[in-house]
């Protein structure tokens, strides 16, 4: 991969269609694993949908998966947006998620320990991978794109003169969300993996609001399957 390659990749604007594209492999690979588990995300709205799509069939249920990636490919392709899901745009933002997740651990290493962002329980190595490919992907996509995106939205739009600060407020709020939505589950509330959720939640709105959708969401998967599954 060239150096200009890389600084296309790095400076071409992105949109909310190249984004998902981006991220399909994640939701692919969530998807195609998580049927073989005894629990999903809970910020998972599809698999249910897709299981009883499938009559719990197990082929079925992967079939239908692949289907979906299949159908949002060739959407993209149609919307004009294939040529932008080249392999060194996959490599740049697989790597970029890389070195913000491993910023991460340096931190969760140095405040509070080896912290995961997932319940604390045991795991294996494939549940701890699944597990954290449908929480970037999911808790993404509800925490920072509907929660956080859609809110700064309407602050921008209703409260133009509170604008810079509105959406500052609302990433701290939207953060502290996301870190107590991690007890609702049983996990035991403590105060340092509540602040430190709270933390990377901010850090997560930093990466979507200024890289995007898709960086963040392998920033969050990557750093999970660093705690949860190696």
């Amino acid at each position: 991969m060239s150096a200009e390659q890389i600084k296309e990749a790095l400076t071409e604007p992105s949109d909310p269609w190249t984004d998902l594209g981006l991220t399909l492999p994640i939701f692919v690979g969530y998807h195609l694993g998580v049927v073989l588990l005894d629990k999903i995300n809970s910020a998972d709205f599809v698999t249910g949908q897709l299981v009883s799509l499938s009559k719990s069939s197990i082929l079925g249920y992967w079939g239908l998966t692949l289907g979906v990636a299949a159908v949002l490919i060739a959407l993209l392709f149609a919307l004009g947006k294939g040529k932008k899901l080249s392999w060194p745009r996959f490599a740049v933002v697989a790597v970029e998620g890389a070195l913000y997740a491993t910023l991460m651990k340096v931190i969760a290493s140095y405040v509070v320990g080896s912290l995961r962002l997932g319940p604390e329980h045991g795991t294996g190595f494939f549940d701890g991978l699944v597990m954290s490919l449908g929480a970037g992907f999911y808790e993404e996509l509800a925490f920072r794109v509907v929660l956080f995106g859609l809110g700064a939205a309407a602050i921008a739009k209703w409260l133009p003169a509170y604008k810079l600060w509105g959406v500052i407020g609302w990433a701290v709020v939207t953060s502290l969300v996301f870190s107590l939505w991690h007890y609702v589950g049983g996990e035991s509330f403590r105060v340092d993996s509540f602040v430190f959720r709270w933390v990377c939640g901010l850090f997560f709105v930093g990466v979507y609001k200024f890289r995007g959708f898709a960086p963040a969401v392998w920033t969050h998967a990557l750093y999970d399957v660093w705690v949860l599954a190696l």
